[in-house]
């Protein structure tokens, strides 16, 4: 006999798994969670996901820089208010990191995004390449993020992913020391802006309110009678979801910061996963975790068996003394580094973002 929690699970199953194969393909993917933790024990962590080399290095950028949008003459200009530790792309673009002030952001590949066409004249563009540092260099919040982008500044304006025929097309998180989290995706066109203290938790497709409302039917079976395990999007979306809000809330930063690794490991796809039926979901090339309250960034390669971190607090990013320096972490981030890998960085000059 088939009780009446069976036939919930039955009937559930079936309409994820409905939308779910409705979906178009998944993308190279990746996944974010911000851990809530009592006595100021603010944790994010995100998982990159790429189907080859990012070629990711690690950048001490101090304030004071001065910056153009990349978008040709009419680009937004602006100067680093706030210095940042941040791991690029190609060396050519911001994918992840965080400012002295404890505000982190995170870009992540979202297929649905349709930015509005930018004509040069209306408003100052942004390349994309560039969207994660502006908040970075900008803002010590989310809430003064927020507010700031609800004015839309400028227009993001995309280019085709280096060495591929398809367009950059991503979504932004932002979260910061008091645990405040942001969403900005660009729907049709249209700039639109997810804030709140509880949207811990951001994948890819399909688009964020249609994440959280596959999410709610996850939520009605409970995670410790059923979490869907594939590497989907929407499935990470779920187990990120209860795992982070499940693991004990640690007084102890260390213990806190363990079972946020244990999250990002969980919902991270297996290092040289081929599957043939789904040609575009990727492998998990590396992950950060940042502790807001001690201002440290840990990095973990997929390559490598030991995790390092970055410590903020014995950084100088005066715009009078600090340095721009480059931590290398190798082709497919396989240098080995362990402990605090601050002092290893070296002098270097200021990579480019990519624009027009």
């Amino acid at each position: 006999m088939i009780d009446g929690r069976s036939t919930l699970i039955t009937t559930i199953l079936s309409a994820v798994l409905a939308g779910t194969l409705a979906m178009a393909p998944v993308a190279e993917a990746c996944t974010r969670l911000v851990y809530l933790g009592p006595e100021g024990n603010i944790i994010t962590a995100r998982s990159m996901d790429w189907k080859s080399d990012v070629a990711t290095n690690l950048w001490i950028l101090p304030r004071g820089i001065e910056r153009s949008g990349q978008a040709g003459e009419n680009s937004i200009k602006w100067k680093a208010k706030y210095g940042s530790v941040v791991a690029t792309g190609y060396d050519i673009s911001t994918t992840d990191g965080v400012n002295d002030a404890g505000l982190m952001a995170n870009v992540l590949w979202l297929v649905e995004s349709e930015y509005p066409k930018f004509d040069g004249q209306s408003k100052p563009g942004l390349t994309i390449a560039a969207w994660a540092q502006y908040a970075l260099d900008n803002f010590a919040t989310v809430a003064e993020a927020v507010e700031a982008l609800e004015r839309e500044p400028f227009m993001i304006v995309t280019d085709n992913v280096p060495g591929e025929n398809r367009r950059t097309t991503l979504h932004l998180s932002l979260s910061d020391a008091t645990g405040d989290s942001a969403i900005i995706e660009y729907i049709k066109g249209k700039q639109v802006i997810h804030h709140d203290r509880k949207y811990q938790v951001m994948t890819n497709s399909p688009t964020f309110d249609e994440q959280l409302a596959l999410n709610a039917y996850w939520k009605k079976i409970g995670g410790t009678v059923m979490l869907p395990g594939t590497n989907r999007a929407a499935d990470r979306f779920a187990r990120a979801s209860f795992y982070v809000d499940a693991i004990p809330k640690e007084e102890d930063a260390n213990r806190a910061l363990a079972s946020v690794f244990s999250v990002i490991r969980n919902v991270s796809v297996p290092y040289g996963l081929n599957t043939p039926e789904e040609p575009n979901i990727s492998s998990t090339r590396w992950r950060t975790v940042v502790d807001h309250k001690r201002k440290l960034y840990f990095f973990e390669s997929a390559l490598t068996p030991n995790t390092f971190w970055v410590d903020l607090k014995t950084i100088d990013f005066s715009a009078e003394t600090g340095k721009v320096k480059k931590l290398d972490l190798g082709e497919n981030q396989d240098h080995t580094y362990s402990g605090d890998a601050t002092p290893s960085f070296k002098d270097a000059k200021l990579f480019q973002f990519l624009g027009l």
